[in-house]
């Protein structure tokens, strides 16, 4: 079973949300570069080549956090919820597969921030004892379904031991 990938995938609107966030962390980020060339680097009598090596690299940083890694997150994230457990796979250079027994699960949240809340979007927040686990990206229904199927499987094995 550990061989078959999950089948579900996050829902492709994800892309417009890691778009918008990539992009205001690249803003934000620029700002500090450009903060660092007004003051820091006249300050302290540094070549301009600095500041000029800072600003590139946000650009590339932000063209690939907001243009390139959202398709590619969106391609391999998976999850799938089965009778047992919750199976979760993700990673785009190193691959990530979690499965997650239902006897563990105490809780299920959702939780969206204000940009994914404009796009119908939610994050599934599972949680054991150990640790918590998410699904990002769902809309807002599938998430909600995803919870009361969770809470309903979680508690028929919770029965069954």
């Amino acid at each position: 079973m550990l061989n078959d990938e999950p089948k579900e995938k996050i829902d492709h609107r994800a892309i417009k949300v890691w778009f918008i966030n990539g992009l205001a962390e690249g803003i934000a980020l620029i700002v500090v570069v450009m903060f660092f060339i007004m003051y820091v680097q006249d300050m302290f009598e540094l070549s301009s080549l600095w500041g000029q090596l800072g600003a590139l690299l946000v650009v590339v940083y932000t063209i690939w956090v907001a243009v390139i890694a959202p398709y590619l997150r969106l391609r391999f994230w998976r999850y799938e919820i089965r009778e047992n457990e919750v199976d979760i796979q993700y990673g785009i250079f190193i691959k990530h597969r979690t499965l997650i027994p239902m006897t563990r699960i105490q809780h299920v949240d959702t939780e969206y921030g204000p940009v994914m809340r404009h796009f119908g979007l939610s994050t599934l927040k599972i949680s054991t004892a150990a640790t918590d686990h998410r699904i990002p990206a769902l809309s807002k229904k599938r998430a909600s379904e995803l919870m009361g199927q969770i809470s309903e499987l979680a508690r028929v094995s919770d029965e069954d031991v």
